[in-house]
């Protein structure tokens, strides 16, 4: 665990802690309340419970708020997953501090490329501008996805280099 801001921690946990029922409640709510089910695609929770996944949780005083993952998809490119922050925790830079842990995370780890799937929705219209403020680029779609309408991808340089 990594001590963010005085009781505010983000640290590698497992998707399958019992006090993470909310967080996932409430992330599969969100995907499924305006995302036609063809184009979700989130991982189960306990598929994110895999050597090739970092998963993390931020936390105050010790209640988890917010989680992310960064899922490595091939050699030096990885992929963020369930990025969430429950709603009455929203507004006080969460995300940013969240999205931040899983880019250094994916530093730590060699990888170049960071990317993601979010949704074309207006739901998604603050995270896309998080992402974007991050320097997240959109791009056509990687790893196995294809292109789908309802879908927007993002990635990011790592290695400083194009």
């Amino acid at each position: 665990m990594a001590a963010i801001d005085g009781d505010m921690v983000i640290g590698r946990e497992s998707p399958l802690a019992p006090d993470l029922e909310l967080l996932f409640q409430r992330h599969t709510e969100d995907m499924n309340a305006d995302t036609p089910p063809e184009s979700i695609h989130m991982l189960p929770r306990a598929a994110l419970e895999r050597p090739e996944i970092g998963f993390f949780v931020l936390r105050e005083a010790g209640r988890p708020l917010a989680m992310g993952a960064v899922k490595r998809i091939a050699p030096g490119e990885g992929e963020i997953k369930s990025m969430h922050v429950l709603s009455e925790a929203r507004g006080r830079g969460h995300s940013r501090r969240m999205l931040a842990a899983l880019i250094d995370h994916a530093r730590a780890e060699g990888l170049a490329r960071l990317s993601l799937e979010t949704g074309v929705q207006p739901t998604f219209v603050a995270a896309r501008g998080l992402y974007a403020r991050a320097g997240f680029v959109e791009c056509g779609p990687f790893g196995d996805y294809a292109p789908d309408p309802n879908s927007v991808f993002m990635t990011l340089n790592l290695s400083g280099t194009d």
